[in-house]
């Protein structure tokens, strides 16, 4: 059942995302695949790529972080595994059309 492969692999994700080093690579060893064989099965399972989608679960975290605690831009970019704040902004906007300072802002 593809369903329990997806759940598989999202959970592996939440249960990374502050980690800064996890990778494609960790993702297929925690699945027992070669990184080529996970690209190729997720790419056919959700059209995205593992690395689109643990960059999406990563920013997807973050939105939920800025509107239910008061840290800053910069430690949530941390806390969710990016290693610069300034790509995490960029990525922020990139997926809600919106900055993280500007949707704060709208969410306080």
């Amino acid at each position: 059942v593809p369903n329990t492969f997806l759940d598989r692999f999202r959970s592996i994700l939440q249960q990374n995302l502050q980690d800064a080093d996890f990778n494609v690579e960790r993702i297929g060893e925690e699945m027992g695949m070669s990184r080529v064989q996970l690209y190729r099965k997720i790419k056919a399972l959700t059209g995205m790529t593992p690395v689109e989608l643990l960059r999406k679960a990563r920013v997807a975290r973050g939105k939920q972080l800025l509107e239910s605690t008061d840290r800053s831009v910069s430690e949530i970019a941390y806390d969710v595994g990016f290693t610069a704040p300034s790509y995490f902004a960029k990525c922020f906007k990139d997926e809600f059309g919106i900055s993280p300072g500007e949707f704060r802002g709208t969410n306080k």
